[in-house]
């Protein structure tokens, strides 16, 4: 029976014959080049659409298993962290490079924690996300490790999920400055490591508690 191909960043659709590719594109910034190429590649392999994904990539969908190989490296775009236990792709919001009401800087720190994390693998499946303010446009209070943008630095929340047990995030230190929470990321996917537990970080926090989580982290 046909399945998803890890190893060829490849999503097997709901035909059961054909599959889906997600080049990385971080933070879902992307230049005219990769979009004319992804464009072509759909093209060339006779793809049924392209999807503009909730984890801001751009995916090809319907493309043949013989043709998988030929497409990536056609793009010469990396696969994104779509499948398999591992960090997927930090979801950010525009910050203060584009946005208006950013108040802090979402797309340096964002591709910060991507170009560390990006696709390494965890004992679960692992999503961040990076906001520039409190509006949470990239939805940091639903994923394993949120920060946000205030005034006076950044919030961090962990915890978070939607999934079939969705669970709000909880704030674990505000007011940081960028290296703080790189260091405080640090911590927590070195916690995720050791613990091993292959269930989503906010079950984990449930089942030990806050407290003894922070204190864990050294908070």
């Amino acid at each position: 029976m046909s399945k998803d191909l890890l190893e060829k960043g490849a999503i097997l659709q709901r035909d059961k014959e054909t599959y889906a590719i997600a080049p990385h594109l971080p933070g879902g910034i992307v230049s005219a080049e990769q979009l004319r190429k992804i464009a072509d590649v759909a093209e060339k392999y006779n793809a049924a659409t392209l999807k503009v994904t909730s984890s801001q990539r751009v995916a090809i969908v319907g493309l043949k298993e013989e043709d998988l190989d030929r497409a990536w490296e056609d793009l010469g775009i990396k696969p994104g962290a779509a499948i398999g236990i591992c960090v997927r792709s930090i979801k950010i919001c525009p910050g203060t490079t584009f946005c208006k009401r950013g108040q802090q800087d979402a797309v340096g720190l964002g591709l910060k924690l991507d170009e560390k994390y990006h696709g390494m693998p965890l004992p679960s499946k692992f999503k961040m996300a990076v906001s520039g303010c409190a509006n949470s446009c990239s939805e940091p209070a639903i994923k394993d490790i949120g920060v946000m943008g205030t005034p006076k630095g950044y919030t961090v929340m962990v915890g978070g999920n939607a999934a079939i047990r969705p669970r709000l995030a909880d704030v674990i230190a505000d007011e940081l400055t960028e290296d703080e929470v790189l260091q405080l990321v640090d911590k927590i996917i070195s916690f995720c490591k050791t613990n091993g537990s292959k269930h989503r970080l906010g079950r984990v926090i449930d089942e030990m508690g806050l407290d003894k989580f922070k204190k864990e982290i050294g908070l």
